[in-house]
């Protein structure tokens, strides 16, 4: 070991620990206390936002879209608003994975970065939290006819009850 060596280890040793600068800037840690954020506040954030974006139609897949439908049918059931929403939370980080149906017509990639855009703020604004990514799965493309063909499958189920 050089001479230089073993005078900037004895400095080392002196001078007190220095936090990252991740955690000095971040608001969940202070000298009061810590903060942690569980995963489905941000998921909540998450849908909540990336619903805000004109041009979405609905969030998940086929089968949680389903699901979905049949909850909300229920009296008193409600949007569940982390459908299609998948996060990982660490304590200073979050990652999201969404599914989404987009409206016809709108530009895939302008309407994937917005939704990215919003969920990012979002999230940060509200949690405190750095979001590293936000990945988008388009499933669908909701088709103005689609909303047709809903209609008409419902008046025959509603006549058919009245009788």
């Amino acid at each position: 070991m050089s001479n230089n060596d073993s005078t900037s280890n004895a400095n080392a040793a002196n001078t007190p620990a220095v936090r990252d600068d991740n955690a000095a800037d971040s608001e969940l840690f202070t000298d009061q206390g810590r903060t942690s954020v569980a995963d489905v506040v941000v998921s909540k954030i998450a849908g909540m936002a990336a619903r805000e974006v004109s041009g979405v139609h609905d969030l998940g897949g086929g089968a949680s879209r389903a699901i979905g439908a049949l909850r909300e049918r229920i009296p008193g059931g409600r949007v569940n608003v982390q459908q299609g929403i998948s996060v990982e939370v660490g304590e200073r980080q979050a990652a999201v994975d969404i599914s989404i149906v987009a409206e016809y017509g709108v530009a895939i990639h302008e309407l994937a970065e917005a939704i990215r855009r919003n969920i990012i703020l979002s999230v940060e604004e509200m949690t405190g939290l750095e979001v590293t990514e936000v990945n988008v799965v388009v499933h669908d493309v909701h088709l103005p006819e689609d909303d047709d063909d809903d209609d008409d499958n419902d008046e025959p189920q509603q006549s058919a009850r009245v009788q």
